[in-house]
């Protein structure tokens, strides 16, 4: 019995490697599960569980995407906490695996993107469409479409402000039913002026119609998105290509801890037996 007791003070688990994967997946836990609380926050706002006819195209829904983004995270960061903590090979091993098949589809996903420019090009096109099209029945995407517009890209539609014509409000038929923003754009689209508080809402009425008075191209964007972000893309390829790379690395590194950490476990196991 005093030798039993002598060979378990001894453990073979390395108590950094264990707290390193233990405090990493604390903050992702914690990160998947915020994200998961604002997307369910935003649904809850919108009604959307009580009226799930609404939601035209899930796939494109701002609070959709951050469900199932806050959920893996913290189904992921979970298995990793609880695993190291507990010293759960089962958990463990589902962490090393979860992290293993995220990595493969961001491979896989970079890979078929680069290869098929074409058609990536043509989807982020559709859904841009649809945001447009959509712009005035969900505040979310009518949110996202502003900040890209206004914030990130300054940009104004697709290709150009014309393409706002797909907007039932924006439409300049609308302007027989009485619709003020007919032949007009979001006020997203206006360029900032200089020292410029507070942002007239109202600046891209009338801009698109033949007698509007001025030059339009003074007060909007006449850069389409689409091109704009290509543009983007190019100006910031090492950065973004920096992040994809620094993010592999960190889930390599996590498979790897995760594997290491499971061979101890079992090496304690065995000498314990």
């Amino acid at each position: 019995m005093p030798g039993k007791r002598y060979r378990r003070d001894q453990s073979e688990v390395s108590c950094c490697l264990k707290y390193v994967i233990f405090g990493f997946n604390v903050i992702f836990w914690l990160m998947g599960l915020s994200i998961l609380a604002i997307g369910v926050w935003a649904w809850t706002e919108k009604d959307t569980f009580n009226n799930l006819s609404r939601l035209t195209n899930i796939a494109l829904d701002p609070a959709f995407v951050l469900i199932v983004t806050g959920l893996i995270t913290f189904t992921i960061g979970f298995t990793g906490c609880v695993g190291a903590l507990r010293e759960n090979t089962c958990l463990l091993g589902c962490y090393a695996i979860f992290l293993a098949i995220l990595l493969l589809l961001e491979m896989t996903a970079g890979i078929l993107g680069f290869i098929f420019k074409d058609w990536i090009k043509s989807q982020a096109t559709s859904g841009f469409q649809a945001f447009i099209v959509h712009y005035r029945d969900d505040p979310d995407q009518q949110n996202l479409i502003d900040w890209i517009q206004e914030k990130w890209l300054q940009c104004c539609g697709i290709e150009g402000p014309k393409d706002w014509d797909r907007n039932v409000y924006f439409n300049c038929s609308s302007e027989v039913v009485g619709s003020r923003e007919a032949c007009g754009v979001p006020f997203s689209c206006c360029k900032q002026k200089a020292n410029e508080i507070i942002k007239n809402k109202q600046c891209g009425y009338d801009v698109r119609k033949q007698d509007y008075h001025g030059d339009s191209s003074l007060v909007i964007y006449d850069r389409g998105c689409l091109r704009a972000g290509e543009d983007w893309i190019e100006r910031n390829l090492v950065p973004v290509a920096g992040v994809a790379v620094g993010v592999a690395v960190l889930q390599i590194l996590g498979i790897c801890f995760a594997q290491n950490l499971r061979a101890d476990i079992y090496a304690q196991k065995a000498k314990w037996n």
